[in-house]
């Protein structure tokens, strides 16, 4: 341990891969300050935490903390997240995304603890997670500095991966060949670089370490049943769990079938426009489901208002604007649709589809004896509709006339 004070200690987010790996040795080396690595697991799995801490210990961290953040991550992010449907530009149901707010909160709060005061990550200058972490500091703790030491160096993957073996740094699947920059969370992984930023390039199969490839998935479907009780998941085929379990196996299904590969052209909030492999299997599953049972309970007017809402609630957690007021204002809306958001949705899986095939709830807007095509289906009166359609088309027939002579 070296004698110099607390507070000249860097806090950082440390994920275990190459980029902050390598920013430990790179901080203590360009700052002469010590350098405390923050991992938190928000469901990342892979590896196990303890080697990630060690790992931090051997780049050069003069302390390794670990923060379980699992059931905060399921129940603050991904319960949220499942009630506003939120897929950003309707593909992307914001895994990197949800989790940083988290991450850096938990690496603000680490700083205040070790007396520390400047934070650091791993991001690049062409990514939103500069964004999301930064301004989530800045929103918590306007007090302390922050560092981005891959941001300020400018080095691709190629010139960390030579630092790496320059200073020794033990690099996770070691440093002889440029790996993919994967982020995994409870919601699901993406993938970046190699082939994936040609976009004439169709995905290798290397890329696909979460997901079955659906044509290697079982040649037999599945059904599964989702129970949702005021918009939240709490039971897969009859079956209640906690939230964590119940994400997890939602994606152990999905893994099993090839559900949940979204190959996205994506607008960033820094300008460029990416390509990003994602595997989703839990996400695709449940959010679905939701979707499919929140559509059932509402009526016309809400589910063509809701999806707004939806889409905005998607965009500002995309942005990095967890803390803006705008998403704690849709959420009250959002919460107060889900209120009716009870039943259970069957779904079948199958080679890479996740297909609705029934639907229950006690509060679903739908009566059989009113849709029924039978003319034995008395309770809806049929000869009003003359009288609705005259009047409904009213306008439209007034200025196709005036229009067209």
């Amino acid at each position: 341990m070296s004698d110099r004070p607390i507070s000249n200690r860097i806090v950082l987010a440390y994920s275990g891969g190459l980029d902050t790996s390598v920013c430990i040795g790179w901080l203590a080396e360009e700052t002469g300050r010590e350098v405390v690595a923050v991992a938190v697991d928000v469901g990342q799995g892979g590896e196990d935490m303890d080697v990630i801490r060690q790992r931090a210990l051997d780049c050069g961290a003069v302390e390794a903390v670990v923060v379980d953040a699992k059931d905060e991550f399921a129940e603050d992010f991904c319960r949220a997240a499942l009630r506003a449907n939120a897929l950003y530009m309707d593909r992307y149901p914001l895994v990197s995304a949800l989790s940083r707010p988290l991450i850096a909160r938990h690496l603000a709060d680490a700083a205040r603890a070790h007396g520390a005061t400047t934070v650091s990550h791993g991001c690049t200058g062409k990514g939103n997670d500069q964004v999301r972490i930064e301004g989530t500091v800045a929103t918590l703790a306007p007090e302390l500095k922050v560092i981005a030491p891959v941001r300020s160096w400018r080095m691709g993957r190629d010139e960390e991966i030579a630092y790496a073996r320059k200073h020794g740094i033990p690099v996770k699947g070691g440093t002889e060949t440029a790996p993919y920059s994967i982020d995994d969370n409870l919601w699901g992984r993406s993938s970046e670089g190699k082939w994936i930023e040609d976009l004439s390039h169709a995905p290798d199969d290397d890329v696909f370490q979460l997901v079955t490839r659906p044509e290697e998935a079982p040649d037999e479907a599945e059904i599964v049943s989702v129970t949702f009780e005021q918009g939240v998941p709490v039971a897969l085929d009859g079956e209640r769990m906690e939230l964590v379990p119940l994400i997890e196996e939602a994606a152990r299904l999905g893994i099993k079938h090839g559900v949940g590969i979204v190959d996205h052209i994506e607008d960033r909030i820094v300008g460029l426009k990416v390509r990003d492999i994602y595997e989703v299997p839990a996400a695709a599953i449940l959010l679905t489901a939701h979707r499919e049972l929140e559509r059932l309970c509402g009526t016309i007017h809400q589910n063509q208002f809701k999806p707004e809402l939806d889409r905005k609630w998607a965009y500002l957690v995309y942005a990095g604007l967890w803390w803006e007021p705008l998403r704690t204002d849709i959420e009250a809306y959002v919460r107060h649709v889900n209120e009716r958001v009870t039943g259970t949705i069957g779904l079948k899986l199958f080679k890479g589809s996740a297909r609705v095939v029934t639907r229950e709830s006690e509060n679903a807007v739908y009566d059989a004896q009113l849709a029924t095509f039978a003319e034995s289906g008395g309770l809806f009166a049929q000869d009003a509709s003359p009288g609705f359609i005259e009047l409904w088309s009213l306008q439209s027939r007034m200025a196709h006339r005036l229009r067209n002579g």
